[in-house]
């Protein structure tokens, strides 16, 4: 498929790996429907991309289909849905506090897998009545994003990487079931990624995580994440995979 012209719908698109999607399919041609419940950000990127901005949450069936009915109102029907929405909150099973309370784990569970399944069903709804644009059929693309912790979850990341490998989980599945439409669905697993969340941590910290990559020995950026992602969209034989994104890192217990 190709970029330029398309309405792309991306969640989490206030910061991170969304944000940085956000400005690249922008700049190549992309029209950009930006979802995050976070309105200050959100309006910055909708700004600086010219995109439409909606406030909602991802794991709230009537807020995702309401903010992707303005997204396809205001610039039409999306063919390109990327879900990066996501929170990654450390925490043991069972602490010095005791048990952790399941609420804890249900609202990562609710936001990063039931969001990201949210999004799809929403988008995928549109996508299986538009009209194909390729010689094969294609009719839409949807990107998921994971973890390494999906693979090699570290001690506190128990919800975290229950919700990531739901995700790889539901990929297969939902490429099979959409492959009768031109509807293709990929997750991308990254690793260490130079969010705002990693480099918070101090200094130290962050020079040790970035040694543990074998190549290179350092961070991922966001745009890499965004080249993945173009690359997605427009090699049409990438479909039910996940790539990790990772410079071969192994996640160790702690």
């Amino acid at each position: 498929m190709q970029l330029e012209g398309q309405v792309a719908v991306i969640t989490g698109a206030s910061s991170g790996m969304g944000a940085s999607t956000a400005r690249y399919l922008a700049n190549r041609g992309v029209q950009v429907g930006l979802l995050d419940i976070n309105k200050q950000g959100l309006d910055e990127i909708a700004n600086e991309t010219n995109g439409c901005g909606v406030e909602c949450d991802v794991s709230n069936a009537d807020s995702m289909r309401d903010g992707i009915g303005q997204i396809r109102e205001r610039l039409g029907s999306p063919r390109i849905l990327v879900n990066c929405a996501g929170i990654a909150p450390a925490k043991r099973i069972v602490g010095r506090e005791g048990a952790m309370p399941l609420d804890d784990f249900r609202r990562v569970i609710e936001i990063n897998l039931i969001g990201t399944f949210n999004a799809m069903r929403c988008a995928a709804e549109i996508m299986t009545q538009l009209d194909p644009v390729t010689d094969s059929g294609e009719r839409g693309v949807i990107i998921c994003t994971a973890s390494v912790a999906a693979y090699e979850g570290q001690i506190g990341q128990a919800a975290y990487a229950s919700s990531k490998s739901g995700i790889v989980g539901l990929t297969l599945p939902a490429a099979r079931e959409f492959a009768k439409f031109g509807i293709r669905v990929m997750t991308i697993a990254p690793g260490l990624i130079g969010t705002p969340m990693l480099l918070g941590m101090p200094e130290e910290v962050q020079i040790n995580l970035a040694a543990s990559v074998p190549f290179p020995k350092r961070f991922g950026s966001p745009d890499e994440y965004s080249k993945l992602v173009e690359h997605i969209i427009t090699n049409e034989m990438l479909n039910g995979g996940v790539i990790r994104l990772d410079g071969a890192i192994r996640l160790q217990p702690t």
